[in-house]
């Protein structure tokens, strides 16, 4: 609170951006995690939150006769711009926002700044919702050609590894040390995805240590090792993502690449996806392009195409349809690497996995292998992320590449994915909020050092929690789509800007309606009237058998009556056929007899005089009523007014 100069502001404008000269009056606070504007008006009282660790920046354009502008951009690609009566306050505001969302120190953030203790057990068990051994055995691991080693215990060999590591079954402890001493940072090559069908094996690592001609016998010795974990198969490919230049230029620095002549068993594969810093202009320019109030289509494909934005997520796919291939088709295993291992690294592996396995195109399997390929590998979530105030040249957007990859491929295959567009979205926002402890730190070990299990909550059962929200009407879990490995078209027309991240609507503004939102409203009433028409059946069933009972009764007291009456005159007894016994079907009016419990309902449009059953324009014309009375309460349309976790 000692940052904060001003904490309310009165009689300040909210604009809508999309109608600049639309404004709501109203109050502006300042606490010490958000910034709240509530507006004035006594039937609505809208408040829109800003949570401080999503500011990615405040700009004051040049004061106006009207007031002084701040426009505040956060880090999900949202703008906010207010309009402050005095200079002075707009000045103080400011600099409270600049210092509010750059923290020195992690105990500022948001998910350190509560007492998680006030529900202790709920805490605990949030950060047992994942289970990384257990989806390793899911995959078949530990067997006779992997196994966990002790190595890194205490993270003795790696301080930026998991403790638990999968190595080949031959490769003795010597190798592992020697093999990570020989690597950047000591990360060696370990198992992240085993293959069962094909005994193929994807591994993880950084770059060798090997300068122009340095080499380590311990380090062929593991990547040896790692070949022969796999029968089927007497070399592996070597994926080095980076462009070759520049894994060129880092031999002159100690480091590069593997020597195909020292490695015997290998073939090197260069994939080019560009440094951290190419990546945080590039996608500077896209958001550019999506902050454009009303660009024409030549400002529009100019910006797109300058950005090189697009260029590089086909870069990222095409990593991991590689790597996907060699594992599933060739039966070849891969060691993947860039320069340090925790950015490229994980885009293409985690893609990579994605495309083969089905499991992680679920919203727990999504969930695993973010945990597993970027928080338990370590990835520096607090310098790409900008948690804390830092070095500006450390951020960059790399786990942001790896969702859209996955956004780009649900749209490409719109019936494999259990989530919707929604929960990537979500995912991308909680990587930048802070609101919990699972994006802190740069490695398991500093999660560990900070206590973060015992501080804060997880996200991931939050998520789950939420998770009809997040669910694709399209998928199916027998789907052609939804089973085996994907082959993503990567041809360059089939790479779309992503609107849903880059041009959001501002809060202000009605919720956009989406296809997914509207057949998710269809997929609610057509459930509904399922339900309504069990109802009936059951309904049916219960009156038949109630019909039934009576007539059976009435139909033994008339054949006793005519046994009697035609005894007299020899007549024989009457059958079925005659007037005395009609079956229980004559008692009602349609034709066919009742329905019966396994009766389809007619749903079509009704028939009447004047109206045409042919005609469907008025049953479609109730079915978009209907559509758009319940998309209005699809979960994209909710009111998110004084809900922080579902603010900007």
């Amino acid at each position: 609170m000692e940052h904060i100069r001003t904490p309310k502001v009165e009689n300040v404008r909210l604009i809508d951006r999309t109608a600049p000269r639309k404004a709501t009056v109203g109050t502006l606070y300042l606490s010490a995690t958000h910034t709240i504007f509530v507006e004035n008006n006594p039937e609505t009282r809208r408040e829109t939150w800003v949570l401080h660790s999503m500011v990615a920046s405040v700009e004051r354009p040049p004061t106006t006769p009207s007031g002084s502008h701040l426009v505040v951009h956060t880090k999900n690609f949202q703008v906010v711009q207010l309009l402050i009566p005095q200079e002075r306050d707009a000045m103080d505001v400011q600099a409270s926002l600049a210092r509010l969302s750059r923290p020195e120190k992690y105990s500022e953030l948001y998910c350190l700044s509560i007492n998680p203790n006030a529900n202790k057990e709920e805490r605990e068990e949030s950060w047992s919702f994942l289970d990384l051994q257990a989806d390793y055995r899911r995959m078949g691991v530990p067997n006779n050609l992997w196994v966990s080693t002790p190595a890194n215990s205490e993270y003795r060999v790696c301080d930026t590894y998991p403790s638990e590591l999968f190595v080949p079954k031959s490769a003795t402890p010597p190798v592992i040390v020697g093999s990570s001493k020989f690597r950047s940072r000591g990360r060696l090559p370990v198992l992240t995805y085993f293959h069962q069908d094909t005994l193929a094996a994807i591994c993880r690592c950084s770059q060798p240590l090997s300068g122009f001609s340095a080499r380590s016998q311990e380090d062929e010795q593991m990547l040896e090792a790692i070949m022969k974990s796999n029968p089927g198969s007497d070399y592996i490919y070597v994926v080095d993502t980076r462009p070759k230049l520049n894994a060129m230029a880092n031999r002159a620095a100690g480091k590069g690449y593997e020597n195909e002549d020292h490695y015997t068993n290998i073939k090197l594969q260069f994939i080019g996806i560009e440094n951290i810093h190419v990546m945080r202009n590039s996608q500077q320019k896209i958001i550019d392009v999506g902050e454009l109030k009303t660009p024409s289509m030549g400002d529009f494909l100019w910006g797109l195409e300058s950005s090189g934005w697009l260029k590089h997520i086909k870069a990222v796919l095409d990593a991991g349809v590689f790597i996907a291939k060699a594992v599933a088709e060739e039966g070849i295993s891969v060691v993947v690497h860039c320069s340090d291992g925790w950015d490229r690294t994980a885009q293409a592996c985690s893609v990579a996995s994605v495309l083969l396995e089905p499991y992680y195109r679920t919203m727990k399997g999504l969930m695993l292998l973010i945990e597993r390929d970027w928080v338990s590998f370590g990835h520096k979530f607090s310098h790409r992320y900008s948690h804390l105030e830092g070095d500006p040249k450390e951020v960059s957007p790399v786990i942001d590449q790896f969702l859209e990859c996955v956004w780009q491929l649900s749209e490409q295959f719109p019936c494999a994915f259990e989530f919707n567009e929604r929960f990537l979205v979500q995912l991308h926002r909680h990587v930048y909020s802070c609101q919990y402890g699972n994006f802190l730190g740069n490695s398991q070990k500093e999660r560990r050092d900070m206590g973060l299990r015992e501080r804060t909550h997880s996200l991931w059962p939050q998520l789950w929690k939420d998770r009809a929200q997040y669910a694709n009407p399209l998928y199916r879990a027998d789907h052609t789509q939804t089973q085996g490995m994907l082959r993503p078209n990567t041809t360059p027309y089939c790479f779309k800007m992503w609107k849903g991240m880059y041009n959001r609507v501002e809060k202000s503004a009605p919720p956009r309606q989406t296809p997914t939102d509207l057949l998710t409203a269809v997929r609610e009433e057509t459930q509904q009237l399922e339900e309504e028409l069990t109802n009936h059946q059951e309904r049916i069933a219960a009156l038949m058998k109630g019909v039934q009972t009576k007539g059976n009764a009435g139909q033994r007291k008339t054949n006793k009556v005519c046994e009697e009456e035609c005894r007299p005159g020899g007549l024989a007894p009457p059958t079925g056929d005659g007037p005395f016994t009609s079956p229980p079907q004559d008692y009602f009016p349609s034709q066919g007899g009742p329905p019966g419990p396994a009766m389809t309902l007619p749903l079509g449009p009704p028939k009447g005089p004047g109206l045409d059953p042919d005609d469907l324009s008025s049953a479609c014309s109730d079915m978009e009523s209907g559509v758009a009375d319940l998309s209005s309460r699809s979960s994209s349309g909710g009111d998110d007014s004084k809900d922080p976790d579902e603010a900007i």
